[in-house]
């Protein structure tokens, strides 16, 4: 039944794989919860009182957090509203249970004078390498990567799946494919055409072109790119592709650029998504004013008081 539900999920939902092998193994750890193999899932075994348990082994037994806990339930269901409309169970288990509470975190992100800094420090890296290692594949692969998830905030997955074929540099457009294949077209400066010419080229000399913008590119490799080279210049504890996600819409935000005009560069289904960039600016507006405004603390308040 389960390998039904993934295989209605890949092909006729068309999600990607990255989210089907998800769904895989949240659905394998509640049969393990059960005492079952993946294959033996019987919903005529399972109960909305064995759904609860498993919530609260993940908590107290697991110390899962409330968002991870969140997300396996979704995916349970998920499969019992598969099993309902394929007639393989009378009644949904997991339609009464109400998942934990989690609080939703604000993004974190690198400040401007750090992106420009890693960029600054892949250039002047490139300068002092010799002339053949200078436009060797890889260091140009590697500032390439750097500077495309800062200026489209393309996702890790979104940008492994990147064909040639997705970028028009006359019209200086990249096509990206998000999740469940939807598709988005994200504007791309004359730079970063420079840029990408730059390293297809050097690409093209060395390899056979297969149509995949970054031939075998990992994600753990693409990771240790960004974790590498930001930890160069940041102090966040996090480096990842997904924080220059959040750089890009905060860039963009602190810039000038609307919410939806932002919703529709990320990708973004709902604008509510969307909207937890602005309380990141909120944040950076109120620590400057706190900082800065000679009336926004009592101390400052008591000091610039006049007397009559």
């Amino acid at each position: 039944m389960i390998q039904h539900f993934l295989d209605y999920i890949a092909i006729e939902r068309k999600y990607s794989q990255r989210t089907v092998e998800a769904y895989h193994d949240d659905l394998r750890d509640f049969c393990h919860f059960m005492g079952w193999e993946i294959a033996d899932f019987n919903p005529q075994e399972v109960g909305e009182t064995d759904v609860k348990l498993w919530m609260l082994h993940m908590i107290e037994e697991q110390h899962q957090s409330p968002r991870s806990v969140k997300r396996k339930l979704s995916a349970l269901r998920s499969f019992y509203k598969f099993l309902l409309r394929q007639g393989l169970t009378p009644k949904d288990v997991t339609a009464r249970i109400i998942p934990p509470k989690a609080d939703k975190p604000l993004p974190v992100f690198f400040r401007e004078e750090e992106m420009n800094r890693a960029l600054s420090n892949s250039e002047a890296q490139r300068s002092g390498l010799t002339a053949e290692r200078s436009n060797s594949v890889k260091v140009l692969r590697d500032d390439l990567i750097i500077s495309l998830l800062y200026q489209t905030g393309m996702r890790q997955a979104e940008m492994l799946g990147l064909q040639d074929a997705d970028f028009d540099l006359q019209q200086g457009q990249v096509r990206i494919f998000g999740k469940r294949r939807k598709e988005r077209v994200v504007p791309i400066g004359e730079n970063l055409i420079a840029q990408i010419k730059e390293y297809m080229a050097a690409r093209d000399a060395e390899t056979i072109n297969n149509g995949q913008f970054f031939p075998k590119l990992t994600k753990y490799t693409l990771y240790t790119i960004v974790r590498t080279r930001m930890g160069e210049v940041s102090t966040l504890k996090k480096h990842s592709p997904h924080v220059l996600r959040h750089t890009f819409a905060t860039a963009m935000l602190d810039n000038g650029a609307d919410i939806r005009t932002i919703q529709t560069l990320l990708g973004h289904a709902s604008l509510s998504t969307t909207q937890v960039y602005t309380h990141t600016t909120f944040e950076q507006i109120k620590r400057v004013y706190m900082a800065t405004h000679p009336r926004a603390t009592s101390t400052g308040d008591s000091k610039n008081k006049k007397k009559d």
